[in-house]
């Protein structure tokens, strides 16, 4: 199946504690059905020190947010909108806002 959201897409979190925040889209794991998003769906970690270089303590990290939970940004027309997939004329395959109809790819 095609990925509807990439990596770095604006995307918008729709449920969940982050609800309405925007943030860009750093990795996407698809066999999980999960992605990073920067500042999204921040946890605390619990690290062991590891040597003299590296301290212990616990440290801010963002966690795989459900990539049902998230919806694209359109460039166009700047709302958080539904994706489609349609074929050029040329032959490629492209993803399209279907609010305001225009091409994202």
């Amino acid at each position: 199946m095609a990925a509807k959201i990439k990596r770095n897409d604006q995307v918008q979190v729709m449920a969940g504690k982050d609800r309405g925040r925007r943030g860009q889209v750093r990795q996407v794991l698809p066999s999980d059905g999960r992605a990073l998003v920067t500042g999204i769906n921040m946890v605390k970690k619990h690290k062991r020190s590891t040597g003299p270089q590296q301290p212990g303590g616990i440290i801010e990290m963002e966690a795989p947010i459900s990539l049902a939970n998230l919806a694209v940004i359109c460039a166009s027309c700047g709302a958080a909108a539904r994706l489609g997939f349609r074929m050029l004329e040329d032959g490629r395959k492209v993803r399209f806002c279907k609010k305001c109809n225009e091409a994202i790819d």
